[in-house]
């Protein structure tokens, strides 16, 4: 990487999920190859997160996120494992509480037990003094209800893979939140670019989700970090700003968020 290729941020990205097993090392020189200078994995679970913290711990441009996926909420989790995800959160490397949230997607979701667990969860964040990263599908009355009840406190973080319109969007920057921006961003039917270029660029931030979502021109394959140089291009062509500029501002806007030196 030369000193003008612009530092590209994954602020999401399961690095350390199965998926990329077979060929880890591959993807991380794939990744520092694509300029991707700052990398962010974020736990689903306990054991996930764990995973999280153990890369993080072996790569010094990668950190980690102690979180509980909604998706992980069948039944209100124990006071125990509450306790167990504080302590992980408290380990070195660890910058933010994600991925948590609400989930509706599913026919089998479980209302009641996931709002109880993101409220506790967001509580955890106000105590540990860290930004959340926060996964919405199909909840927002429930989720802009929950987060507003939390609006007079120190509420910071982000909106992972947003893919909302332009009204949730002002929504949840007035709540505090950045927009981070997948590669959804990139399909023909996204409603993404308008979001985008109807919002501050202080008020985004770059990710993947890989191994989910790639963007064109990798739809379809696993995604993997170092595809999101093609988000922040995307994003870039939709705003005034020159790519340089706008992944410069991406960049910083993940340090600042997450007081990454």
């Amino acid at each position: 990487m030369t000193t003008s290729t612009p530092v590209l941020a994954d602020i999401h990205c399961h690095l350390s999920f199965p998926e990329f097993d077979a060929d880890r090392e591959q993807v991380i020189e794939r990744l520092r190859e694509a300029g991707v200078g700052l990398l962010i994995d974020p736990g689903t679970c306990a054991e996930s997160s764990r995973r999280s913290i153990g890369l993080a711990g072996r790569y010094d441009f990668i950190y980690a996120n102690v979180g509980l996926h909604p998706s992980e909420v069948t039944a209100p989790p124990t006071p125990e494992m509450y306790e167990e995800l504080e302590t992980l959160a408290r380990s070195e490397k660890v910058v933010g509480i994600g991925e948590i949230g609400l989930d509706y997607h599913w026919p089998d979701h479980h209302p009641e037990a996931q709002q109880e667990a993101f409220r506790e969860m967001l509580r955890m964040a106000t105590r540990l003094d860290l930004p959340v990263v926060i996964h919405c599908r199909d909840a927002w009355p429930d989720m802009l209800r929950i987060l507003g009840e939390k609006r007079s406190s120190a509420l910071r973080g982000a909106m992972h893979c947003f893919s909302g319109d332009i009204e949730m969007a002002q929504r949840s920057i007035e709540l505090g939140l950045k927009l981070s921006i997948p590669g959804i961003v990139t399909y023909k039917k996204s409603n993404l670019p308008e979001v985008v270029q109807a919002v501050g660029l202080n008020d985004l931030l770059s990710e993947t989700d890989a191994p989910y979502l790639a963007p064109v021109p990798k739809r379809g394959k696993r995604n993997e970090p170092a595809f999101v140089a093609h988000t922040v291009r995307k994003i870039a062509d939709l705003r005034p700003e020159s790519f340089e500029k706008v992944a410069e501002a991406l960049l910083q806007n993940a340090r600042k968020l997450f007081a990454i030196a």
